[in-house]
């Protein structure tokens, strides 16, 4: 068995890791969306940072290959190609605050944008106004910082969608295509670093196989009529990840 296996096997926590990736398999199947605002606030209590944002992205990555067929027919590809190039723009900013700052803080700031964007999502929060081009690049632009530095890549982009009109379909679809460019974008930009070491590789294997089958569960079972079960179910998974991941807690 290869060194870097090993030692990823013998990550501890690791059992607690690819049961809350399963968990948020399902929920990125059923919604678009939610994997890293289940999965960061717990994977940062065994991981760097580092290592979380490029898992992130990398495990990200795999589930899109069942997500994205669909949702690239149905996607608004005029705007999903503006807000990815802003994002994409911005990935190395973001991972330039994140080597820069205290992990615990960088929790901290992980946890505030979850409860922030959670609060908006069950408030019903939104925005009357309209967002021309540079407002779409400025949500990108945002989207690639915050992934950069956390390994959020969603909640920016979810908040955006919550002043749409768009219907559900279209907005699970523009979410699923946004988010898989901002995770090759961001893995593209720690692999050209040399930042991610084998060990990472195999447990991104790891996750990956278990995240993608509960994806492809979730997207099964995707009905629209049932959308208000699927946001509660999400809402209670990712609000129990977040006040389990509190710094304080620890």
């Amino acid at each position: 068995m290869p060194d870097a296996l090993q030692q990823a096997l013998a990550l501890p926590g690791l059992n607690w890791l690819i049961l809350t990736i399963g968990a948020a398999g399902l929920v990125r199947g059923f919604t678009g969306f939610g994997t890293a605002m289940i999965f960061v606030p717990v994977a940062t209590q065994f991981l760097p940072i580092a290592d979380v944002v490029f898992l992130m992205a990398a495990t990200g990555i795999v589930s899109t290959c069942a997500l994205a067929p669909q949702a690239w027919r149905e996607c608004d590809k005029s705007e999903i190609s503006t807000l990815g190039i802003a994002a994409a723009i911005t990935v190395p900013l973001g991972l330039w605050i994140m080597a820069q700052v205290d992990t615990i803080i960088l929790r901290w700031i992980a946890c505030g944008i979850i409860g922030l964007t959670l609060f908006a999502v069950i408030t019903g929060w939104r925005w009357e106004g309209r967002l021309g081009l540079p407002g779409r690049l400025a949500v990108g632009a945002s989207a690639g910082v915050v992934g950069g530095m956390t390994g959020l890549t969603g909640p920016v982009v979810i908040v955006f969608y919550l002043a749409s009109s768009t219907n559900v379909r279209k907005i699970r679809a523009n979410t699923i295509i946004f988010l898989a460019l901002l995770d090759i974008a961001i893995v593209f930009n720690i692999l050209i670093r040399g930042a991610a070491d084998m060990s990472i590789l195999w447990i991104v294997l790891l996750l990956g196989v278990p995240y993608l089958i509960t994806t492809l569960i979730g997207k099964a079972v995707f009905d629209p009529k049932l959308e208000r079960i699927y946001r509660v179910a999400a809402y209670s998974v990712i609000l129990i990840a977040v006040v389990s991941g509190l710094p304080i807690l620890d």
